[in-house]
């Protein structure tokens, strides 16, 4: 089973803490780290950091933000990294730009990215899109090498699956909440659920296309709750993992809600993968 880790909870640590979590999730055997950014670290440097303090895993960007940086810029970083740890840099990219026509700028930026004149070898390195909806599952299939789709269930993987082709490399981020008490995991799965189909359009619009209506939406149902996150115990959590394979993902990185870095959380997941 390719299973990795998909966290948040980098940034409001130190250094010195990311670097020994990062250690640890190597030796518990699992595939890859992937990192968002949001309010913290620059991407291509906390990467840099964490594919130094290992020696094996796949570090990857889940994402690194088009507004952030240039696509010279990202280029020209992807680059250095990709040279520096062949075969273990993956940059996904994502988030919005300014103005409208958000598919026609993203063509721009990748068009930018691939015109970037640089004069060292690219080295190996995946590059993926965070696409969710049908047209942007094309231009991943067409520009890059896949897509990272977030906050999705395993009905979703199939059709990105169908989307990318044979070929195509899906990673999946897939979150769980490990509590043995089934009314506190729901409890925490559903505030998971409600921060974002509350503040994000783009994920209603996704799950709409799923099935899912405003009642769900509202109410933050049950049936919305178990379809994004996986909780109920370690076998549903196990089962929900093995669902999103067999939906056609090539790779799950799971995020599993804590406090902190939730160091003891990945252990136990370790022991269920």
């Amino acid at each position: 089973m390719s299973v990795g880790i998909w966290t948040f909870a980098f940034d409001a640590q130190p250094v010195g803490e990311v670097v020994e979590a990062a250690q640890e999730i190597e030796e518990l055997g699992f595939d890859s780290i992937w990192f968002g950014e949001y309010a913290g670290r620059e991407a291509f440097t906390q990467a840099g950091l964490l594919l130094a303090a290992t020696s094996r895993l796949t570090v990857a960007t889940g994402i690194a933000r088009f507004g952030e940086r240039t696509p010279h810029a990202a280029a020209a970083a992807w680059r250095t990294l990709a040279e520096a740890h062949p075969g273990r840099f993956v940059l996904g990219l994502g988030g919005h730009l300014p103005g409208d026509r958000p598919l026609e700028r993203i063509t721009e930026y990748l068009d930018g990215m691939d015109a970037a004149e640089l004069t060292f070898p690219a080295g190996s390195s995946r590059r993926v899109l965070a696409a969710l909806g049908p047209r942007m599952l094309r231009l991943a299939a067409e520009r890059t090498d896949g897509a990272h789709p977030y906050f999705v269930p395993p009905e979703h993987t199939a059709l990105a699956r169908e989307a990318l082709g044979p070929n195509g490399y899906l990673a999946v981020e897939q979150t769980v909440v490990l509590d043995p008490d089934p009314a506190a995991a729901r409890e925490k799965a559903r505030e998971f659920v409600r921060g974002y189909v509350e503040l994000a359009a783009h994920h209603r619009a996704n799950l709409r296309r799923l099935g899912f209506t405003d009642e769900d939406f509202t109410e933050v149902s049950d049936r919305l709750v178990t379809a994004i996150v996986a909780h109920g115990g370690e076998q549903a959590v196990h089962d929900r993992l093995r669902a999103q394979l067999d939906a056609g993902a090539d790779h799950v990185c799971v995020q599993v809600l804590g406090d902190g870095l939730p160091r003891s959380r990945w252990r136990a997941l370790a022991e269920l993968v």
